[in-house]
């Protein structure tokens, strides 16, 4: 079973929010990370970008596939993790520690429609 955090809100795409102090950070989840398997390329927006709720923000590559990334939460793009530049498979060895942007939310209200960990653990069983 992939890793889930208690306290993260999770999206149907597979995308988490860790929120503090009003920001989002987001990322991929193990699960997504162990489905798409080694990482090697994370095409992520600049910063100062929108980003919508649901729309598409970037992608992640894999040696097997491409997936889309898309924003479980609107707002703005105040940081992204440069890390990732030069070392995508961080998200691989741990796909919580190494989310990819950093977003200034215009809705709080938006991690509504977003799952908790046990909601996106039931989530991930019937996706088997």
């Amino acid at each position: 079973m992939a890793k889930v955090i208690e306290g993260l809100y999770y999206s149907e795409s597979h995308e988490y929010v860790r929120v503090e102090d009003g920001f989002g950070y987001i990322g991929i989840t193990d699960y997504a990370q162990h489905a798409l398997g080694n990482v090697v390329y994370v095409d992520m927006p600049e910063t100062d970008d929108e980003v919508t709720a649901g729309e598409e923000f970037g992608a992640v590559e894999s040696v097997k596939a491409a997936s889309d990334l898309n924003s479980p939460v609107s707002g703005t793009v105040t940081e992204i993790n440069e890390a990732l530049e030069d070392s995508p498979e961080m998200i691989n060895q741990d796909a919580f520690a190494n989310w990819i942007i950093k977003v200034e939310m215009s809705d709080t209200s938006e991690l509504d429609n977003l799952m908790d960990a046990k909601a996106y653990e039931e989530f991930c069983k019937e996706q088997e």
